[in-house]
């Protein structure tokens, strides 16, 4: 199935693989239910979706790298769900938000993804400690507990995509930091390495099918779920003005449907099953590789 590398020296990156490093903050993994109609919205035709009683598996990946091709940077991926690639599967990106113009450029000429380019805002707010039992304490530092009762602080991350000097609210995820990303001494999880496979390409700036890796090296732990909330009511009857767009139900407030900007929000405000809190984040990111097609045989 697989084809060819594509040129990926261009564009200041220069040569594959391309290394993302976040030393001193923490990325989030977070798992959503998506609802397969959504999904749809973004994967080809030829690609068959991996869902079951309506929903397939999405979410996104926030982090903040201080080393890579593209400097210091924020990165938001909204993942629409995943596709079937026997005898595994790869996840396929709905949108990608980047505080990098240069990031944004590579992502769409090279790697094939609906990269744009964002401003993140970020917020502390900082809570009272409470108390926290020896049994919980035990379990926390085992990884067999969160540190639900162990927050400090609150970080607001506020998502705003800039596009032709328009600036768009896309969502705000609200991330409880815990004791361990404070404190350089507290326990951040087993050090693991991991193999994340994707499928890009088919959009106007990279009209292949590509499929990438992404080999992690990080501490990884489970935490308790970053809340999202989509854009404000205001922002939502502005779109509305522009364009027929109706409710989303499942929001925990209004966003506007009928674009694909509009089905990634959707996605951020789906369900989330599962959080991980990645540090000491290292990523290798492999050239794409153009491909035939996605796999139908998922026997």
């Amino acid at each position: 199935m697989e084809v060819k590398d594509t040129n990926c020296t261009s564009l200041g990156y220069g040569k594959p693989p391309w290394i993302f490093k976040g030393r001193q903050v923490f990325a989030l993994y977070q798992l959503h239910l998506v609802k397969a109609e959504n999904a749809r919205t973004f994967i080809p035709k030829e690609c068959k979706l991996v869902e079951a009683f309506g929903y397939t598996l999405g979410g996104f990946f926030l982090a903040s790298y201080d080393d890579s091709p593209a400097g210091i940077f924020d990165e938001l991926v909204v993942i629409a769900g995943l596709v079937w690639n026997p005898p595994t599967s790869c996840a396929w990106a709905a949108r990608v938000l980047v505080g990098s113009d240069e990031a944004c450029l590579h992502g769409r000429k090279v790697v094939g993804l609906p990269s744009q380019v964002a401003r993140f805002s970020k917020k502390i707010t900082a809570l009272p400690q409470t108390p926290e039992s020896k049994s919980s304490s035990f379990l926390r530092r085992i990884g067999l507990r969160t540190s639900s009762s162990n927050y400090k602080n609150h970080m607001d991350v506020e998502v705003t995509e800039i596009k032709k000097q328009t600036a768009m609210s896309i969502c705000n995820i609200n991330v409880k930091a815990t004791a361990s990303q404070q404190d350089s001494k507290g326990w951040m999880g087993p050090l693991i390495k991991m193999s994340l496979p994707n499928f890009s390409g088919r959009t106007k700036y990279n009209s292949n099918l590509l499929k990438y890796s992404c080999q992690i090296e990080c501490r990884v732990r489970a935490v308790q779920p970053a809340k999202v909330s989509g854009p404000s009511a205001l922002d939502a009857d502005k779109e509305n003005s522009s364009e027929d767009q109706s409710s989303n139900v499942e929001s925990v407030s209004r966003v506007p449907r009928g674009t694909k900007r509009n089905f990634s929000i959707s996605v951020m405000l789906s369900k989330p099953i599962l959080a991980l809190e990645f540090n000491h984040l290292k990523m290798r990111v492999e050239a794409p590789t153009t491909v035939t097609a996605c796999s139908h045989d998922t026997t």
